[in-house]
């Protein structure tokens, strides 16, 4: 899932270098954190929020499939 993710931040973000994803679990939740450079932060939310929420309905769907919920989160 992480990988995931991470191609997806990656391919939106003008420095995918500087994009990391850490992801911390437990027993029925996962959470991943966003990093990406701060001229990048605003790719990644989107007008509105849009990116973000695809990013997360997209973690959500993936998640569901292990039978676990995920939160992603932005960190800038």
């Amino acid at each position: 899932m992480k990988e995931v993710i991470e191609v997806i931040a990656r391919a939106l973000v003008d420095e995918p270098d500087e994009v990391n994803i850490a992801e911390a679990k437990s027993d029925d939740r996962i959470l991943l954190e966003i990093k990406v450079a701060q001229k990048d932060v605003g790719k990644i939310i989107g007008r509105q929020g849009r990116i973000i929420k695809a990013i997360r309905n997209v973690a959500k769907s993936l998640g569901q499939r292990e039978g676990k919920r995920v939160s992603v989160e932005l960190w800038q």
